[in-house]
């Protein structure tokens, strides 16, 4: 059986946002986050801050997802606002793997109330059907990411990463 992606819920202020994921945070919630963030940033929201209290667990191409955002959230802060990703109440489990991944130092973690912004407002991220060839193109970017972080990764996702390189290289049959 088949586990559902893990449902996001959004908040979104002026500059900053909270988002709220609840379930297991896998390839397939990967397209929808890695919009969701894309959609924030274009309006200008530079500091997120992650709800994970109801977050059972992540996979490795939503971990590599989250990583290239705090990449590219924690540097060119050139207009002074608060930026970066704060993470609360990730799991031990969740926590670990960030650490083992080499990318914990990415974010700052939080233990206690995940305050949606004064100026946010709720709203529900439908979930789209990706196409196989979105999930493959996200996950194998996201495992890129994850080798280009941390050079001890390279062994643990070389082999999926040519597998998925090769994969969207092949001609399209329809």
């Amino acid at each position: 059986m088949s586990t559902p992606p893990a449902k996001l819920s959004v908040w979104v202020g002026e500059h900053s946002a909270c988002i709220r994921i609840a379930g297991r945070a896998n390839f397939l919630s990967s397209v929808d986050f890695q919009a969701t963030v894309n959609e924030l940033m274009q309006r200008g929201c530079r500091c997120l801050a992650l709800d994970l209290s109801q977050c059972v667990l992540m996979d490795s191409t939503f971990l590599g997802v989250l990583a290239g955002f705090g990449l590219k959230l924690n540097t060119g802060n050139g207009d002074q606002r608060p930026h970066g990703i704060e993470l609360f109440n990730p799991s031990e489990r969740i926590t670990e793997l960030l650490d083992t991944l080499g990318v914990l130092h990415l974010f700052t973690t939080v233990q206690g109330s995940c305050s949606p912004p004064a100026d946010g407002v709720p709203t529900e991220r439908a979930s789209a059907v990706p196409s196989k060839d979105d999930v493959s193109r996200i996950c194998a970017e996201a495992h890129q990411t994850l080798m280009d972080i941390s050079p001890a990764n390279a062994a643990k996702f070389k082999d999926v990463a040519q597998f998925l390189a090769e994969s969207l290289k092949k001609p399209k049959t329809e």
